[in-house]
């Protein structure tokens, strides 16, 4: 789960425009920086952040590409984030001889520390609210033709705020408040990210998939990256490491990129989730996580190739799993639907309002239906184009999207957004042919269940053949795990595309027809309805707090974008008993058996000696936060990183949906263990001298 020079303070005037659809209380709420709480701040905490603590939170502050958060530790480019992060990395990096991911990267010169292929840091530069022009474009327009404003608008802001220099800059339109504002997020691009230190996975995912999302904790999920550029490291400000780490009570500041929340969205949409959209990823993703513990059993390679995907897909399925526990369990579906009807018992009680407004909730339920109709379908080709499959699908849709002109693009294609993709195509990840072939017929196979043998997209991708038939062929003769193979084929565009014999990159030419034909259907008959629909409820939900002198209470749903959250170091009473705040070498020490999940690195066993065993090692404080925000730092009032976001407890997997400060708790590790892991278990005495010292 970033801003610059050019960090903009929205002006209240602004704010009056916007739609607001979450209303926060207590510790709740992942705020946007240019609109803090700052008089909830003072009233409950007595403090206030200042624009400059704002600015130097927002400079060292970061977010990975790839879905996680992290932050720039000293003025020598260092950045933290979690090691779960930088998985992908170790495992590409990764060879027969060195198993990274699970035995751990470490280094003692900045020679040493390796390029992460294909890893993307941002930082972000500036905001601009575009929300007015984004209303003038697309005022009177429904269906496909707002959406065909939307992407034109999309496409000219993007353009002039890269100013023609993609490769050193990102440029995000975001959608707040499901549409009440709209937002253009400028970031600053670092492409030459090096890995410096990870722990081994024993000690950075200790007590594994059982331990996941409880509590207590005994992790030290930590990963020490670089960012480069011209082949030295960058100088940016940077958040000063505590290495005393905090108090019980403190308050604490969380700084990083949320992914997803749905606390603002209509009953509808909620119960779509519930009863087809989180059933359907469930299964697929439980079918997924067997083929892949099946074929880590087959070979200590195999273990190797598969075990970061498999923590990615155990990790979503249990994040899936409590989402959906949360939909069936509690009453927030009615009592949505109930806060939905007196929205719009207000709305018509007006006819100004009226008139402002319309009918949202009718449009949206239209929308949901047409989303039930098409989602099988869509899931199931989507999840048949993955791996080599989805590089051939970029290669196809890139060409024929790169020939239009800028303007009339769909998102993620247009000239500003093409640097991230051209830096995927280019990474140099290792491909296995034997997981890349299992995967593949697997999603073949539940393209073919789920749609059906005689279904004409299945008929178009299996032809008389198996599933398995196709992948073993379509992955033996591809030449698409080459990065150089890909970047021609990129480069060479639509012209190189059409004349293309790469069975993969025809495969996906096949298919694509049918993939267009269902995006543009999912554009303009549920994408375009619900984002206008959502955001004149959203509009109208604002009008009413604005009424009732509620606008400071009001946040936007989590978008992956940088967002501040606060709350105390304090742990929660469970099943009639308190659990505290804090962990220690101690406990991790009694809570290991020696077998997997709970065994320790040796290294560790080797130097419970030398450490101090009532040393914190985690803590749980009440920040709102959701997935995205791992590798969030910890802050104090002075803005000093004394934790680090990894996970969160299991009552805080319904933080989609809801915010409960009884027990939603996010969980991190101390600075204070950080440091003494460095120094005593790694003996790195020179990165912890960095981090304390704030530079190398």
């Amino acid at each position: 789960m970033s801003f610059a020079k050019s960090y903009l303070m929205l002006s209240g005037a602004i704010l009056s425009l916007l739609a607001g659809s979450v209303s926060a209380r207590a510790d709740e709420g992942m705020w946007t920086f240019d609109h803090l709480p700052k008089a909830a701040l003072q009233k409950n905490y007595g403090f206030q952040p200042d624009a400059a603590w704002i600015q130097h939170v927002v400079q060292s502050s970061a977010r990975l590409a790839e879905g996680c958060s992290a932050s720039f530790v000293s003025a020598d480019g260092l950045v933290m984030t979690n090691h779960h992060c930088a998985n992908s990395c170790l495992s590409a990096l990764s060879d027969k001889t060195h198993d990274y991911f699970r035995d751990g990267f470490h280094t003692q010169s900045l020679a040493e520390e390796r390029q992460c292929p294909g890893m993307e840091l941002d930082r972000l530069d500036g905001i601009t609210d575009v929300s007015s022009q984004v209303t003038q474009a697309t005022k009177g327009r429904q269906g496909a033709a707002y959406n065909a404003a939307v992407q034109e608008v999309e496409g000219r802001l993007t353009k002039a705020c890269a100013a023609g220099d993609a490769e050193h800059w990102r440029c995000d339109m975001v959608a707040l408040y499901h549409g009440g504002q709209t937002a253009l997020y400028r970031y600053r691009r670092y492409k030459d990210v090096r890995v410096v230190m990870a722990p081994e996975q024993d000690i950075a995912f200790f007590g594994g998939d059982p331990d996941n999302f409880n509590y207590p904790r005994y992790d030290i999920d930590l990963s020490m990256l670089r960012v480069y550029e011209d082949g030295k490291p960058v100088h940016t400000p940077f958040l000063q490491f505590d290495p005393k780490g905090p108090k019980a009570g403190d308050l604490v500041f969380t700084s990083g990129n949320p992914g997803r929340t749905q606390r603002g969205l209509p009953a509808a949409a909620l119960a779509f989730q519930r009863d087809i959209a989180n059933p359907a990823i469930i299964d697929i993703f439980s079918v997924r996580e067997g083929m892949l513990w099946q074929y880590a059993r087959e070979s200590a390679e195999h273990a190797r190739q598969a075990e970061d995907t498999l923590f990615g897909v155990q990790n979503a399925l249990k994040s899936y799993s409590g989402t959906e526990a949360a939909l069936r369990s509690s009453d927030i579906v009615a009592q949505r639907a109930k806060e939905d009807a007196a929205l719009q018992a207000w709305i018509d009680a007006d006819p100004a309002r009226r008139a402002e407004y319309g009918q949202p909730f009718a449009v949206v339920d239209k929308a949901i239906g047409v989303q039930k109709d098409l989602f099988a379908r869509n899931l199931a080709l989507h999840m048949a184009l993955r791996g080599l499959a989805s590089d051939a699908m970029t290669l196809v849709e890139g060409a024929r999207e790169r020939a239009k002109p800028d303007a009339k693009r769909h998102a993620g294609y247009h000239d500003a957004q093409l640097g991230e993709i051209e830096t995927e195509l280019a990474a140099s990840e290792p491909v296995y042919p034997e997981l890349e072939t299992a995967s593949f017929a697997l999603a073949l196979t539940s393209l073919r269940q789920i749609l059906g043998a005689d279904d004409p997209l299945v008929r178009t991708a299996l032809g008389t053949d198996s599933p398995e038939a196709v992948a073993a062929r379509l992955v033996k003769e591809t030449r698409l795990a080459d990065p150089a193979v890909r970047t021609a084929l990129w480069h060479g565009g639509q012209a190189a595309i059409d004349k293309a014999t790469d069975p993969m990159v025809i495969f996906a030419r096949t298919l694509f027809p049918a993939y267009d034909a269902l995006r543009e259907r999912m554009l303009n008959e549920v994408s375009a309805p619900l984002h206008k629909a959502e955001g004149d409820i959203a509009r109208a939900r604002f009008a009413q707090a604005q009424a009732a002198g509620r606008l400071d209470a009001i946040y936007p749903d989590a978008t992956f974008s940088p967002r501040l959250s606060f709350g105390t170091v304090q742990g929660w009473r469970q099943d009639g008993a308190d659990i505290p705040p804090f962990t220690d070498f101690a406990g991790m020490y009694r809570h290991a058996t020696g077998s997997e999940p709970f065994a320790l690195p040796k290294r560790w066993l080797d130097a419970k000696a030398r450490l101090d065993l009532s040393t914190h090692l985690d803590f749980v404080s009440t920040n709102d936060i959701v997935g995205g925000n791992s590798g969030s730092p910890v802050l104090d009032r002075q803005g000093h990183a004394v934790g680090l976001i990894f996970d969160g407890n299991l009552p805080s997997l319904a933080g989609d949906l809801y915010y409960d400060i009884s027990n939603n708790r996010a969980v991190s590790t101390d600075t204070s263990a950080i440091i003494a892991a460095l120094r005593t278990v790694y003996a790195e005495p020179a990165l912890a001298d960095e981090l304390v010292r704030g530079h190398r």
